[in-house]
């Protein structure tokens, strides 16, 4: 069959995407590729369809509104999808991705390469064809162009002219297709032919596998999670489709594998699903009300919220009482300060869910406890950790709700989403950056959690870049005690930038303490009560999308890094996590806080993680190599090795 009759077979609703396949994960870079093997001529593989009864299976895209049998596509969605896309100038109906990788294909004339358009180098330059506009078009359109461009060199015109029709010739090439057809074929079966042929494709992880499984006998499984996930966006809180997943999973099996989901049916997951999301919110507005984590950018460890939904399961869907809320939350405060779910997620995962199924909140903290040397405890070094992302810059977000701190000009209590012009909270250094800079510090001290502060964005730009030993003094005259619910050292001597490095122990030692005394009242707990059943969706009240706690932006604290960041999404690689902390993959403790991380490496496909971090102690730099992270000390040498790694392809 001629690939200009599979697209048409596309068109007319004989092909069409099974509910349960993935999305479109296709980057430009393989767009790229696989038209220069289709120009080559090179093999690009068959396709495998199942021939099935049209009214038998849900298809995405909506129904397929055919009566008779439908060919449904399990193996090749990627490639037809490309194909549809580039020759057709739109997606098909069943897309589901990103649709900026099936736009602006280009073909050079003189070089015979396909690439995206980049108007620096494409713009008003006649020797870059767009591959779509050919295909819609033909031969017929580019000739006087062509024409043009030969100045009237014959050999030159005919060139030309040759490369354009092997292009617009594609559509003619033959592909051969294997159909999986009979009434034996049973959508659990066709799941694991699915699953068996593209083991050697773009790696899906183990949540995509148990999802497919579940679409294909509930095909609005996936639809409904992501109105959940946009729901939680919406709020300021962003998480992922395996990550809502590990959470229904945790509820209904109380196991982290998802091969548990196998035995699970679809009204069981069905119900599990609405309780978690219910769950999900629960403790958001819990988290929000209680330590004060009310989004997303300080919301740290996640992986523990599977544990919080499985304890919510047992009770009902609610917190029983207080007592429990709040020795729930100190082992979760503890857990993620510690990176408990950081390393192997299913291992500890499946202790965690055990000891609560086994002993409830007290096992947990015990399990915990054991876990870390029978100690739970904050001390003053471990505030030494840089940048927000840093386990501790929550910690210290948390401190700053929990405890009142007050904005140092207007006196008020901080939160985020204040209201009010110029009322958003802001990341204050309390040592101006310039200022540390001028004076040698490295951007690890500059940026060192205890130099951050909360404050309003009026009172941030009200101080600038003053000196501590200035405008401290006049804080503390015009509002007296602000400064200590901020922790700032009273020592007026401590406030001169020559004794920044014993402002920074000072002020860690402080924050040491109130931490400690902030968790120890979780763990002891209020008197037991009944809970009132806050039960709700999210509000505008409590997790209403927040105006966002702004964040000093990390691509211009490292030279070069936003031209690397520009770089990278022109090619269409995975978007990095800027000021992201990176942990040893077995241990889960933390290694050091990175200016940039794919932790997927960059083509987001499971490969080699790669960091970048332009300091890195000896023993930070061992630790990494270690733990087979691809290390990077400067953004130029990332960039460079970002294009090398499109010139191989």
């Amino acid at each position: 069959m001629h690939i200009s009759q599979v697209l048409d077979k596309v068109d007319a609703g004989d092909i069409a995407l099974p509910e349960f396949q993935r999305g479109y994960v296709w980057t430009r870079d393989q767009v790229r590729g696989f038209f220069q093997s289709l120009y080559r001529g090179y093999p690009i593989g068959g396709f495998l369809t199942w021939s099935t009864k049209a009214d038998s299976v849900q298809t995405r895209g909506g129904d397929s509104g055919r009566d008779g049998s439908i060919h449904l596509l399990l193996d090749g969605q990627q490639r037809v999808t490309t194909l549809y896309g580039i020759t057709r100038g739109r997606a098909p109906s069943f897309f589901e991705g990103n649709a900026s990788a099936l736009t602006g294909l280009h073909f050079n004339l003189q070089t015979e390469a396909f690439e995206f358009y980049a108007p620096a180098k494409m713009k008003d330059n006649p020797l870059w064809v767009d591959v779509t506009a050919l295909f819609r078009s033909g031969l017929a359109g580019q000739l006087l162009a062509v024409t043009r461009l030969a100045n009237g060199e014959a050999d030159l015109q005919v060139a030309y002219i040759e490369r354009l029709n092997r292009i617009t010739q594609i559509k003619d090439r033959s592909v051969h297709i294997d159909e999986v057809t009979g009434e034996d074929k049973t959508i659990d079966v066709v799941v694991e032919i699915f699953n068996r042929v593209n083991s050697g494709g773009t790696k899906l992880s183990k949540g995509d596998l148990a999802l497919a499984a579940i679409c294909a006998a509930w095909p609005a499984a996936r639809p409904t999670m992501n109105r959940a996930l946009q729901d939680w966006s919406a709020a300021g809180f962003g998480f992922k489709l395996d990550w809502l997943l590990r959470n229904v999973n945790a509820v209904i099996t109380g196991e982290a594998q998802f091969s548990k989901l196998a035995d699970v049916d679809v009204p069981a997951f069905r119900s599990g699903l609405a309780e978690t999301i219910d769950s999900v919110s629960y403790l958001l507005n819990s988290l929000g009300g209680r330590l004060g984590l009310d989004h997303g950018a300080v919301l740290s460890g996640r992986g523990a919220l599977p544990v919080m939904s499985r304890l919510l399961h047992r009770h009902g869907g609610s917190f029983p009482d207080a007592m429990t809320r709040d020795r729930l939350f100190y082992w979760y405060v503890h857990s993620f300060l510690w990176g408990r779910h950081a390393g192997a997620t299913e291992t500890v995962l499946n202790q965690d869910l055990q000891a609560l199924d086994d002993g409830g909140v007290d096992q947990l903290i015990s399990v915990l406890r054991r876990s870390r040397g029978g100690h739970l405890g904050v001390g003053p070094d471990d505030f030494v950790g840089s940048s927000m992302g840093s386990r501790f810059y929550p910690l210290l977000y948390m401190l700053t709700r929990v405890y009142g701190a007050q904005d140092f000009v207007s006196g008020v209590p901080l939160r985020d989403g204040m209201l009010g012009r110029l009322s958003s909270l802001q990341v204050h250094h309390i040592f101006p950056k310039a200022l540390l800079y001028k004076h040698d510090h490295s951007r690890g001290e500059v940026n060192a959690v205890a130099n951050f502060c909360f404050l309003t964005q009026d009172t941030n730009l009200r101080i600038g870049a003053k000196e501590p030993a200035d405008y401290l003094e006049e804080i503390e005259s015009r509002m007296p005690g602000a400064l200590a619910t901020q922790w700032i050292p009273m020592d007026r001597d401590l406030w001169k930038v020559s004794n920044y490095p014993d402002f920074l122990a000072a002020r860690r030692a402080l924050l040491a303490g109130a931490a400690n005394d902030f968790l120890q009242s979780l763990h002891d707990g209020p008197s037991p009560m009944a809970l009132a059943d806050v039960r709700e969706s999210l509000t505008a009240a409590s997790c209403a999308a927040p105006s966002g706690t702004a964040k000093a932006d990390p691509a211009d604290e490292v030279p070069g890094l936003r031209a690397l960041l520009s770089d990278v999404r022109e090619a269409d690689l995975a978007e990095p996590e800027l000021d992201s902390e990176v942990s040893d993959p077995r241990t889960g403790a933390a290694i050091t806080v990175a200016a940039a991380f794919w932790p997927q490496g960059l083509r987001a496909e499971g490969g080699v993680p790669v960091v970048l971090v332009p300091d890195t102690t000896e023993e930070e730099q061992t630790a990494l190599e270690a733990g087979d992270y691809r290390l990077f000390h400067s953004a130029d040498a990332l960039r460079a090795y970002v294009r090398n790694l499109c010139a191989e392809q």
